[in-house]
């Protein structure tokens, strides 16, 4: 299977790395930048007393040509319009396209580009990072990837991809409803982006605190009843599951969004709650919560805009 990884950061990166560790046809599309620094040490997993060293093959948008069988898109949505664009040589008549943003807003920009019937879902789980030399940190053993078509069907090409993935190491479950799926890590994404970005601190910082304890159960109440209010209502066993994160004692977990708010890097607020709180007000939900952490982040997200732009 010939394979395109749009993006080689964190999540792309690691898939990507697995896939062509495992002997998969994959190609990396990065920007100029990341290609440089990928031709110079290469493409390195590192942590959990272990480090992998790949030869990667790349392109740059200039550079691409011909269809693809699997276009694996990892992206942030910041640069989803362009990597949309970028990839439009790449997607042939058979080729399939699996997003791994967070979110749900990118498919409804996939499938006017590209037609549903090219676009999956897809809902990647991973613990990793990039450090500052520009290797993939592994911090925990997770490697998931649930997919499929947006119409449920179980379809050739979806037990070919699976095949595929699995073969490399990659957990690849098909759900029955793959857009249900990616409502319930919405949920969790924006429960645990809130928490940790309202208070700036960890998940333990907040969860110790005086008061702090309830904040969590809070915020995902309201997402919660977002998703519910779309016909995606989360079991219990997720809502245990995402609370069990949010409200650890002690835990230094932050998600991705915080370690960029506290950086002073852009971040996906549009994507991942500005989307959702209009949806709630489409709905009738009430969100104050979730539409305080959304102003917070896009005022950081003026600052970090202009900032840039100064630098520029």
């Amino acid at each position: 299977m010939k394979i395109l990884v749009v993006g080689a950061g964190a999540t792309g990166g690691y898939f990507g790395a697995l896939l062509a560790r495992a002997g998969q046809d994959v190609t990396f599309l990065v920007r100029p930048a990341r290609a440089a620094v990928l031709r110079e040490r290469g493409l390195r997993v590192v942590g959990r007393d272990e480090e992998w060293v790949l030869t990667p093959r790349l392109v740059t948008a200039d550079e691409l040509t011909g269809p693809y069988d699997l276009v694996l898109l990892s992206v942030k949505s910041t640069g989803l319009d362009r990597a949309v664009e970028d990839i439009a040589p790449a997607v042939g008549p058979d080729t399939a396209v699996v997003p791994l943003l967070n979110g749900l807003a990118h498919i409804d920009a996939l499938n006017t580009r590209f037609g549903a019937a090219a676009v999956l879902g897809g809902v990647a789980k991973v613990v990793t990072a990039l450090d500052d030399s520009g290797d993939i940190r592994r911090l925990a053993p997770l490697a998931h990837l649930a997919f499929g078509e947006q119409d449920g069907t179980v379809s050739p090409r979806v037990e070919k991809i699976r095949a595929v993935l699995e073969g490399a190491g990659i957990d690849a479950p098909v759900p029955e409803r793959v857009l249900t799926a990616m409502w319930h890590k919405w949920v969790f994404i924006t429960t645990f982006g809130a928490v940790t970005s309202l208070m700036r601190g960890t998940v333990g910082e907040v969860y110790d605190a005086p008061g702090g304890s309830g904040l969590g159960p809070a915020v995902l109440d309201e997402a919660a009843a977002v998703a519910a209010a779309a016909g995606h209502p989360v079991p219990e066993a997720e809502r245990a599951a995402t609370l069990a994160v949010v409200s650890a004692s002690g835990s230094p977990m932050v998600p991705s969004l915080y370690r960029d708010l506290t950086a002073g890097r852009p971040t996906e607020v549009e994507h991942l709650f500005g989307d959702l709180t209009a949806r709630a007000r489409d709905f009738g939900v009430a969100t104050p919560l979730l539409d305080l952490a959304t102003l917070h982040l896009r005022i950081h997200q003026r600052r970090a805009t202009a900032t840039a732009a100064a630098g520029a």
